[in-house]
């Protein structure tokens, strides 16, 4: 069975955790506390294979860019903003601006990690303060990929985008379970022990 771990994040009310809970259980919560933390795990197939996902989903990042936890710890990352909140999407920029660097740094996980940026809350329309385009540069400037969608409206849109972040994971641990085929997981399991009080199976 493949493991993936996968960490979502976003400043204060850019919708992270109801795009993770859409995708995970179809339900839309709209709010949810700020302080709150856990790693959400399930087991599915994907394509054939079986998969045992763990999605972390941290408090309120606002003001929080070291990650050093997540960037060891994480096989991919999903950056959520609020397409009506511009501040949301600086913050945004920050975490992508922080993901790059460690691609230079000690980090050389990142190097092999799949990122995706997420513009939220696409049912607000009417009231966006982030043009698409700006979304979309972001995306092509941090050579990640780029999607808008409502996690309150577009459930098919939700599944289809995290399927298509779980594809490249997958592709991305097959690849390096080639180069390294023994490699020491002591990381992760030191990692694991930090968020491991914290899960919801769903």
């Amino acid at each position: 069975m493949n493991e993936v771990k996968l960490a979502v994040l976003g400043g204060s009310g850019a919708g992270k955790s109801a795009l993770a809970v859409r995708f995970l259980t179809r339900r839309f919560i709209g709010e949810y506390a700020s302080n709150a933390e856990c790693i959400y795990t399930k087991h599915f197939c994907l394509d054939g294979r079986q998969i045992h996902l763990e999605i972390y989903d941290p408090c309120s990042q606002q003001g929080k860019l070291s990650l050093t936890d997540e960037l060891h710890w994480a096989d991919g990352f999903i950056i959520v903003y609020d397409i009506s909140d511009r501040a949301s999407f600086a913050f945004a920029k920050a975490l992508l601006y922080r993901i790059q660097e460690s691609h230079i740094g000690a980090c050389k996980k990142m190097v092999e990690s799949t990122v995706f940026l997420v513009g939220n809350k696409q049912d607000l329309c009417h009231m966006r303060e982030v043009g698409w385009d700006e979304g979309q540069k972001l995306a092509m400037d941090n050579k990640c990929q780029f999607c808008e969608l409502s996690a309150a409206e577009h459930y098919q849109e939700v599944v289809a985008m995290f399927t298509k972040v779980l594809r490249s994971i997958t592709s991305n641990l097959k690849a390096k379970e080639k180069r390294r085929p023994s490699g020491s997981k002591s990381m992760a399991k030191l990692i694991n022990n930090v968020f491991g009080k914290r899960r919801k199976s769903v």
